[in-house]
């Protein structure tokens, strides 16, 4: 977060896509909660994950993957106290940064109407408990208010100064909804702590591209849906084609072989390392 570039962030959901994202050379990744919803569960963002299954999708991604994984944590699952859960069993299965959010319990997408908010007290609280947890002082605690759908702008402005004051490391105001709402947050904050924006294919903020972030002093953009949304239409398109023709050979132009998904995977490692436990033969 020190350096003048942004930091492009991929979202995931599993340890297969957090491979291509190592394999595709981005430095970090998002653990996005929306996306373990739709693609485990089949579900929207709508708070019906729990810490366990967030923990379990992280934990499975930190033992393959040699990436800073960034984590959705929602609304840390609860009061003060949940949020000392949540740091401590996330930061312990490999999380390098933890993103909480000022939303009431159960939350729901950020680019979705009929959010509401905790109060104030309540969030720095949830913050201050949150730093105190960490066991790790580069475990980086991200403050995500969603009180610009809520209360307006300059409201959620004010409320990102004061989680900067309760110690967050990183700001994240969601949903903005111009390009000149991101200008006036990275121009209030950016000069107090890094700032995040979030690119949301169809949401509520416009497409802007990472330089032009950069440009206006964010240090960090997250695409945490894209890799689903990416999917779901080629798995459509694949899907499609094999119901017309019974086979998958007209769409194997667009397809991966069994060598690749094996390269990708390291099978051949993995193999050489069973070989060598086996017995000599006599």
């Amino acid at each position: 977060m020190s350096r003048p570039e942004i930091v492009v962030t991929p979202g995931v959901y599993d340890t297969l896509g957090a491979l291509l994202v190592a394999e595709a050379g981005f430095e970090t990744t998002y653990l996005s909660g929306a996306s373990i919803a739709y693609a485990r569960f089949g579900k929207p963002d709508l708070g019906l994950l729990s810490l366990d299954d967030v923990a379990a999708t992280l934990a499975a991604i930190s033992a393959r993957v040699d990436l800073p994984i960034i984590v959705d944590a929602d609304t840390g699952f609860g009061s003060a106290l949940n949020v000392i859960q949540t740091v401590t069993r996330l930061e312990r299965e490999g999380a390098a940064a933890i993103q909480l959010e000022d939303q009431t319990f159960p939350k729901r997408c950020g680019h979705l109407g009929g959010k509401s908010l905790i109060g104030i007290g309540e969030m720095t609280g949830k913050i201050k408990a949150a730093v105190d947890a960490r066991q790790n002082p580069d475990t980086l605690i991200i403050a995500r208010t969603d009180a610009v759908a809520v209360e307006g702008i300059d409201a959620a402005l004010d409320r990102a100064e004061r989680y900067a004051e309760a110690g967050a490391d990183m700001l994240f105001v969601e949903a903005p909804a111009s390009k000149s709402d991101l200008q006036r947050i990275a121009e209030r904050l950016a000069g107090r702590l890094p700032v995040m924006a979030n690119m949301v294919e169809g949401g509520v903020t416009p497409a802007v591209t990472a330089a032009e972030l950069e440009a206006m002093g964010f240090s960090l953009v997250i695409f945490p849906g894209g890799l689903v949304r990416a999917t779901v239409f080629m798995a459509r398109e694949y899907l499609t084609s094999l119901r017309n023709n019974g086979s998958a050979t007209p769409y194997r132009a667009r397809m991966v072989d069994f060598a690749d998904v094996n390269d990708l995977l390291g099978t051949k490692a993995f193999l050489q390392t069973g070989k060598s436990y086996e017995p000599e033969e006599k």
